[in-house]
Order: C-alpha cells, then structure tokens, then sequence
C-alpha cells in the first residue's frame, strides 16, 4: 500500500474542498492508496464543518491533519503558514515515511520539492492552475509594487523548479499543457496529464420537471418565465457587468426574464450594477447555497451563464460549476478563451459560445435561447459525462500515479 501525504493550502471545510480534493481521495483510496492530507482551515468554516468532514475522512480510512488559517497580516501571515506546514510536513514524514507527496498549488508544492529533495519522496505536482500569473492578472500583486514584482520573480523562479524536478503534473486544461511545454523550464522527461474539474454527477443529478417546478417554488420564482443563472463568486475574473448586459438584452425580448443569483458574494455589488442596464431589483434574486442546496437552487433556471475575463491565466483555468451545471443537463452561455470551456461547448453541442461582449453579440445569443431551451437535458449530462464525471477524473488519477510509481 502506498503512503501519500497530500498537502492543500485551501482547507477541506472549503467548497473546493467538498467538491474537488475528497470526493477524488476517497475514490482513490478504494485502489489501496493511504492518504494523509495536511490543510489550512479557516476559523468559521472549520466550526462548522469539522464534523462533516472528520465523517467523510473516516469513512475512507484519510488521516486528516487541520491546521488554522492566517490572513493578518497579508504577507508575514503566508510566511508564517509556509513555517506551520513544513514543521509538520517533515513531522508527518519522519513518523509516516509517504512513497509520494501530492502537493495542490504552489505554496503546497514548494513543499514537496523540499521533502523529495530531502526524503526521497515522489514528487506529485497537481498545478491547478498558473498560480503566479493569476495573482498578477487579478490584480493582487500589481506591477506597480517593487515588493509584488519581487513575489512573482520568485514563484515564477519556483514554477519552473517544480516543472523542471516534479515526478508528475497535472495540469487542468490541454490549452495549460499546450503553453507549458513552450516553457523554457518544461522537462520533456516529466509527464503531464490533463484532468479538468470534475464533478460528483450523483450530487449534480439530472434535472427533471419536478426538480425545476420544486427549485421554483422554494425561491418564490415564477412557472413558465425564463429563468437565467449564475453560480459562484462575482467580481475579480467573473464579468458581472457583461453578463446583466446581456440579461437586459435577453429581457427585450422574453418578459418576466428573471436573473437568479446563486453566490456568497456581496449582494451590494450585484445591486448597485443593476440601474446601468435598466434593470431592476424585481428582475434579479439573489441568494446564499450550501454545497446541498446548490444543485436544488440551480434547477430551478432554464440556461445557466459564466463569462470569465480571459486573460493569459485563465489558459490553464477549468470552472467547476462548468461540469456541475453540465451534469444538472443545464444548458450553457459562456465566453471563449478561457482554457478548454469555448471548444469543449462546441465539441459537445450544449450551449452557446461568444467571442465579442457587444449588443450585436448578445441578440445573437438571444435569437438562439429556444434552440437552447429544445436541447435534451439527458443528451447534455450524457454528452459532459466522459469529460466531468467524478469516476472518469478518479481514473485519470489513478493512471497518473500509476505512471509515478511504475517508474515510466
């Protein structure tokens, strides 16, 4: 049985947690993997979900070790973490002796660059994302900052050790791969598997009639209108005015529209957008889901929407509500350019991609709503199946690590 500590920086009481790290170590530890897992736990969230996720662990025989969260203040608090994981990394290997450390992100992976240099250990590189040129795309660490640019020389400096010295990688989109192996610091030698975010379909299960007229009733929505949605966070990468842009447009022409918020982002800032478009607070409802409830909430709308700035990060980007709203056999809008979502769309025939954020464009995408609208839901959620189920991500895991320990 081979021992693996798996070191997250996100926390298991998470919703990436819940929904993108257990779900696939609970599945892979059926194959005889032994997992410890090492996370930051945020206060709150930790109250109230430990017992939730200490069920879960247990059930799969995880060992998992939480540790708290520190936010304040915002540099000398990751240094300070950076310390508390190592110390008990190292800790959890001299008294566990992993055949391989998985590592999420970077923060967790120059981690496992130590411990492989040091112990011996594999070195599993779960990339995630181009982490560094997130945080300056986003505007978290800006240009204008001689601190900030010194930051990101140095993860940059560190990407390219760990593609240079990682037994795997696995990056989430074949457009992340694509770029990465232009890279000066890509190793030919160190294989790169593609495994997007998946999703549990049992959870995300298919939308029937009954489900809809149910998500309806529960939020006070109305029978027979069209109901538009949005799920997750709003602001940074995710285009809130573009998206009510075109709901204006979409409002023209099909009355009583509402636009169904589903996220834990201020509702302010939804709000105080609303009046540029002409919109109103009768046309939109906003509301708050646990990992239960999204998928009852969802429902409840006929075609969801995610526009996504598609900056040069956002290559190696794989949204996890795409699979979730897939598996739900919810029709989709989205943009292009953002990792593999604008030919995924097109190769599977379940929604409407756009290049351009225009009036031209969204009465396109109006003209084609009913063509959407006539789309099977049995037809998407089969069609997302082979791309975003759980069990299809399970197994793309299981060959990687596969390869790590057969030594090719």
């Amino acid at each position: 049985m081979k021992k693996i500590l798996y070191i997250s920086y996100d926390g298991m009481t998470d919703p990436l947690g819940q929904s993108q790290v257990l779900p696939y170590l609970s599945g892979l530890a059926k194959y005889g993997y032994q997992f410890t897992i090492l996370s930051f736990e945020k206060k709150d969230r930790y109250q109230k979900l430990r017992k939730t996720i200490e069920a879960i662990t247990e059930e799969s025989g995880i060992v998992w070790v939480p540790l708290s969260f520190t936010s304040k203040p915002p540099l000398l608090s990751k240094f300070y973490d950076a310390v508390r994981m190592r110390r008990k990394a190292f800790s959890l290997f001299r008294k566990h002796k992993f055949d391989m450390i998985h590592c999420r992100s970077y923060i967790a992976a120059n981690l496992g660059l130590q411990l492989k240099r040091k112990k011996g250990a594999k070195f599993f590189f779960d990339m995630r994302g181009f982490w560094a040129d997130e945080k300056r795309d986003g505007g978290s660490w800006k240009d204008s900052s001689f601190i900030f640019r010194k930051v990101y020389r140095h993860y940059k400096k560190k990407e390219a050790d760990f593609m240079q010295e990682a037994d795997h990688i696995v990056s989430l989109t074949a457009a992340g791969k694509n770029e990465m192996v232009t890279w000066s610091s890509y190793n030919p030698r160190v294989p790169i598997s593609v495994i997007p975010t998946c999703s549990d379909m049992n959870h995300f299960s298919l939308t029937s009639a009954a489900d809809k007229a149910k998500g309806r009733k529960l939020l006070g929505l109305p029978e027979g209108k069209l109901i538009i949605s949005y799920l997750g966070s709003v602001g940074t990468w995710y285009m809130l005015d573009e998206m009510l842009q075109l709901f204006s447009v979409i409002k023209q022409k099909y009355a009583g529209a509402r636009f169904l918020f589903i996220t834990h982002s201020s509702h302010e800032l939804i709000l105080s957008r609303l009046q540029k478009y002409g919109l109103s607070t009768d046309d939109i409802m906003i509301v708050e889901a646990t990992r239960q409830e999204v998928p009852v909430f969802t429902k409840a709308s006929d075609i969801n929407i995610s526009f996504i700035r598609a900056v040069y990060s956002k290559l190696s980007s794989s949204p996890t509500k795409l699979g979730e709203v897939l598996s739900m056999g919810i029709p989709v809008i989205v943009n292009d350019g953002v990792g593999d979502v604008g030919p995924t769309i097109d190769t599977i025939k379940s929604g409407i991609v756009i290049n351009k954020f225009c009036d031209e464009e969204y009465k396109k995408v109006t003209d084609r709503i009913e063509s959407l609208l006539n789309l099977d839901p049995s037809y998407i959620r089969e069609a997302a199946k082979s791309i975003y189920s759980l069990d299809t991500g399970i197994l793309a895991y299981k060959k990687a690590y596969e390869t790590v320990f057969s030594g090719s």
